[in-house]
């Protein structure tokens, strides 16, 4: 039986999602050997991209609604849109100008492409395709144009042509997040199961598919014996639908010769409790959690591996059969232990992955935003699930938040250095809920003794173990960035939630952070249950202190959900918080059933669009003296937060910090390390040296705690 492991199309353009990856590996592993031939991943996101942004794509797609186009803008036009209706007739107009720059446009925005002397005629040339973001790039540019900003020239060039195929041609297409409105909102599975039909899915994802595994016969899946299993990752809603189209496809194109089996993280939230018949023709089982015993089960299983039946006397561990909805167990010793010890011990294989085709894309000047878009990373994670899972609006009764297992840090890196060396690409990603300091300074070790050959960030927790010293130490082992949840920017919102930290801590962790030169990103929350606006308007307030002090580089916004797998929601069905008050379901059978409506909800969203427009001005800089009371073009109460409030927690940071440097150095020489440059002796008998672009000098006989905070550093 071979494996075919399958990212559907549509999200972040720049690199490959990891469930592939660790999929490849497992299904890799010795124990298999006998049972599994070929393992096979493939990517069809980036693959739909240049299905669309090619030549061929462009010459397809205006040749299907061109016309369509023209009469939108008549009737824009008659509605007095004068701006949407002279957009839309320049697309048409200047079509083959775009069909001709398609393809050195992306080029531009690949590494393993040249295109830099396209780079003059496309930034300064008179006969180039211009779109809106293209134009208000230029307008807003803040210095003089030139080949430098070729590639956020590019970005918006796609950006531009992304806007005109929601507007003419499928209203639900996005570079990043295809069709979510169909999959989050509430809908049917009838209303959903349309998106697998849409004008994208149609016209372009389909014809890919029966080119790749009908046509060229890429896995050979026409042979007469050969038996597939289908991994189909689902890893966001808005690769949902073209997720079923895949199965779908498979499933008529190759009946019984394969077996669908669709996983990740959107079928872990949203469809534990999926009793869907219909599912059926688009896959035949749910993966749930990380896979790993279900999947051991069934290829141990020679009926499975001779028909895709299961006759095992155990019942399947997290793996659900379409056809029996009841076949679900939450609950084995042997399976939890099983994927336990996989988990330790499974590093990630790319060996399937080309980085060099993935396009590095600019939207924003904010280096740390940047980060998510631009750079090719190897993504990864040092522990599956979160070391802390007690916030209260996070799912932490699923696997992947409360199943909290580290991975073999040493074991880890290694593969991950082996993989950039192989794949070209020194940049990693770690995907983890909450990085573990520990595992932290343990990777920026291995790091270090190499050479610092890999650049690293990802997600932690704002914790007192994220001192100066520890912070110096990973910044020096390749840690370039860390995002963090703030969540709520006030102490009573900080309990309220039970985020176990409080604003004393997020602050000096931030101050070690940014003087050790690491970008600090903060995810914020608003619209909770128990939130005043006095609550809003305090932690808006606070935020604006952050960047006014130079502590964050970046942020998002995000609005309170209510999920049935939160600790909210869980503590409401106890009877702790009364307060809450979650809302009948409608009587219609909605299909996705983890988001939940709570009473007041409303009220909150009238706040959105302000909260993102202030934000977006403090991340570049601009209007950080405003009152946050003038942004609301409605009456909001005054925060009463204290003006000076985080300048104070950073003076008690800086105590602090002094008070350690000037504390005895550990017996442990283990714990010391030096990252300084080499010292260089002076006259008068002292040394000196550099350190993070800085020239210090010392007597040469000092002692070792004079050069705390200045090159010497002590860690856990």
């Amino acid at each position: 039986m071979d494996v075919l492991i399958i990212q559907p199309p549509l999200m972040q353009l720049n690199t490959a999602y990891p469930s592939g990856a660790y999929l490849s590996a497992f299904f890799k592993r010795q124990e298999f050997s006998q049972f599994v031939g070929s393992v096979r991943w493939l990517d069809l996101n980036i693959a739909l991209f240049y299905r669309i942004f090619s030549r061929a794509g462009l010459e397809k797609l205006f040749s299907l609604c061109s016309e369509k186009a023209l009469r939108l803008a008549d009737s824009a036009e008659k509605r007095g849109e004068e701006a949407v209706a002279f957009n839309l007739r320049r697309y048409v107009s200047e079509k083959q100008l775009w069909i001709d720059w398609i393809e050195k446009i992306t080029d531009l925005l690949r590494a393993d492409k040249s295109g830099f002397e396209n780079a003059h005629r496309f930034v300064f040339g008179a006969h180039v395709p211009h779109g809106n973001r293209m134009e208000q790039f230029i307008e807003t540019l803040d210095h003089l144009l030139s080949t430098d900003d070729a590639r956020s020239l590019a970005t918006c060039a796609i950006a531009d042509i992304a806007d005109f195929i929601t507007a003419a041609f499928d209203e639900n297409f996005s570079l990043i997040r295809y069709a979510e409105s169909l999959t989050v909102s509430e809908n049917t599975f009838e209303q959903i199961e349309k998106g697998a039909d849409a004008p994208i899915i149609a016209e372009f994802y389909e014809p890919l598919l029966r080119e790749i595994f009908t046509e060229k016969s890429f896995f050979n899946l026409q042979e007469p014996e050969k038996k597939t299993l289908v991994l189909v990752s689902v890893p966001f809603a808005g690769t949902f639908t073209p997720a079923l189209c895949t199965g779908r496809y498979f499933k008529q194109a190759f009946g019984n010769k394969v077996f669908v089996c669709l996983g990740g993280g959107f079928i872990n939230t949203e469809l534990r409790s999926a009793d869907e018949p219909a599912l059926a023709n688009y896959c035949d089982a749910l993966s749930y959690d990380r896979g790993y015993g279900g999947y051991e089960q069934i290829l141990m299983d020679e009926s499975f591996r001779a028909n895709f039946t299961y006759s095992g006397e155990n019942p399947l561990f997290k793996l659900r059969m379409v056809s029996n909805p009841c076949d679900f167990v939450c609950a084995s010793e042997k399976s939890e232990a099983y994927e336990k010890e996989v988990t330790k011990s499974l590093v990630p294989d790319f060996s399937d992955i080309d980085f060099s085709v993935y396009p590095r894309l600019i939207d924003d000047k904010n280096p740390m935003h940047r980060l998510w878009s631009d750079g090719a990373w190897i993504k990864a994670y040092m522990a599956h699930g979160c070391y802390w899972h007690k916030c209260a609006f996070c799912d932490v009764t699923l696997d992947y938040v409360c199943n909290y297992c580290p991975v073999d840090v040493h074991a880890l890196f290694d593969s991950l250095l082996k993989t950039a060396r192989q794949k070209g690409v020194y940049g990693i990603h770690f995907v983890d809920e909450a990085m573990p300091p520990s595992f932290m300074i343990a990777f920026a070790k291995e790091n270090i003794k190499a050479g610092s050959p890999l650049t690293w960030w990802g997600n932690i927790r704002f914790e007192k173990t994220f001192t100066r010293d520890v912070a110096d130490f990973l910044a020096a082992g390749g840690l370039i960035g860390v995002s963090a949840g703030l969540e709520s920017a006030t102490g009573n919102g900080l309990s309220a939630i039970h985020k176990g930290t409080d604003l004393k801590s997020i602050v000096a962790a931030c101050c070690a952070f940014k003087e050790a030169g690491v970008l600090v990103h903060a995810y914020m929350i608003y619209g909770y249950w128990w939130e005043k606006p006095l609550d809003l308007i305090n932690s808006m307030e606070t935020l604006r202190q952050f960047y006014a002090n130079g502590l964050l580089d970046s942020c998002f916004w995000h609005k309170f959900v209510l999920t049935r797998h939160s600790r909210a929601y869980k503590e409401w069905s106890e009877g702790k918080i009364p307060d809450l008050k979650p809302l009948e379901e409608k009587k219609i059978p909605l299909f996705a059933k983890n988001g939940l409506h709570f009473e007041g909800e409303e009220k909150s969203s009238k706040y959105g669009r302000i909260l993102d427009y202030s934000l977006n001005q403090w991340m570049h800089g601009e209007d950080l003296e405003k009152p946050v009371r003038s942004w609301f073009n409605f009456s909001m109460p005054a925060p009463n937060v204290p003006k000076d409030f985080i300048e104070r927690l950073i003076t008690d940071y800086e105590k602090n910090r002094d008070k350690a440097f000037a504390a005895p150095l550990p017996e442990n020489k283990g714990r010391i390390f030096w990252l300084g440059s080499e010292k260089i002796r002076l006259p008068n008998k002292k040394v000196g040296w550099f350190y993070m672009g800085e020239f210090f000098e010392e007597r040469a006989d000092a002692h070792e705690s004079a050069f705390r905070g200045r090159g010497l550093c002590v860690i856990p």
